[in-house]
Formats: structure tokens, sequence, C-alpha cells
């Protein structure tokens, strides 16, 4: 398996751990799902709000500079966040909303997306302002990496409320070999 297969398995994989973690978060009360938990961004809402921040502002930047991807299309009406924490939705279905249609379009990308592409050269912009030039495929590591280090912190947010979300491993979703 070559770097680019690896890219579509996790892609879906993040789409089963955010379905995941979005359902115990529907099973809380607001006040719970709200409360400031000492996590890097406060609370398990805080913390699934910035993993949408972040995939809005990977994404968008990679459609700005590297345009054509009908995958990301879909992404256009959406807003390209000011800052690593702006609330953008008022309520959990809401931001559930916004969550499901970022992974339908990343899993869409990581189909779509070519390997010469993603040995290629992708220039961004980041939100202090530096501007950097690296491969397009070690940028997509870094956002599925990300992806797992917050939900990381959200299972255990969850945990220490009491909330089990089951099985987060990844070799749930690798198939098995004849």
């Amino acid at each position: 398996m070559n770097n680019t297969s690896h890219f579509p398995q996790l892609a879906t994989y993040n789409q089963w751990m955010n379905r995941k973690l979005y359902d115990a978060a529907a099973a809380l009360p607001a006040d719970r799902l709200h409360e400031d938990r000492g996590a890097f961004f406060g609370s398990v809402f805080g913390t699934l709000n910035h993993l949408v921040i972040a995939d809005l502002i990977w994404f968008k930047r990679i459609a700005a500079n590297l345009p054509g991807f009908a995958s990301l299309r879909c992404l256009d009406d959406l807003p390209r966040p000011a800052s690593l924490d702006q609330r953008l939705c008022a309520t959990l279905p809401e931001l559930d909303g916004l969550r499901t249609r970022l992974d339908a379009a990343i899993i869409a990308f990581c189909d779509e997306v070519r390997p010469s592409q993603l040995e290629g050269p992708f220039e961004y912009t980041s939100t202090k302002g530096v501007t950097s030039r690296k491969r397009l495929g070690d940028v997509l590591l870094h956002v599925f990496n990300h992806q797992t280090h917050h939900r990381g912190q959200a299972t255990t947010l969850f945990s220490q409320m009491g909330v089990d979300v089951g099985v987060t491993d990844l070799l749930l979703l690798v198939p098995n070999v004849d």
C-alpha cells in the first residue's frame, strides 16, 4: 500500500470517529456539553467546533491554492474561520450538519486527489501570516493527525464524564487480507 491509498482510509476513519463523537455528544445535556473541562478548547463542544474550524481552514486553503477539485466546491459557501476557537454554530445539531458535510467532502477529495498532486508543492499562509511551501501529501497527513489528536482529547473528556464512545481503533476499519 502506497501513501496515496492511506488517505481514503484515513478519511473514512475520520468520518466514522466523528459520527461516534457526535452521537455521544448528542446524549449529553447542554450544560455538560459546554462545560469547561480544561481541554485546549475548553469543552466537548469547543473541541468538536475546533476540529470543524481546522478542517475548514485547511480544505479551503487547498481549494483556493489548487483549484479544480470538484469535491471541494461544496465548501465555497461556508465561512472561512477567523480564529481557531471561533464559535461557528450555536447548537450541536448545526455543528453536526457542518461536520457531516465536511466529512463527505474530505472523503470525496481523498478519492479525487492524484498521487502527482500529493507529491507536488502546496503553498499556504498560516493564521499568523506565515507563508509555507510543503508537499500536499505531508500537509494532508498533518490534517488527519491533527484530527486524531483532538478526537483523543474529546474521548478523554467523554470518559471523564462517564460516557463510553466505544472502540476507536483504526484497525477495525483495516480489511483482512487472504
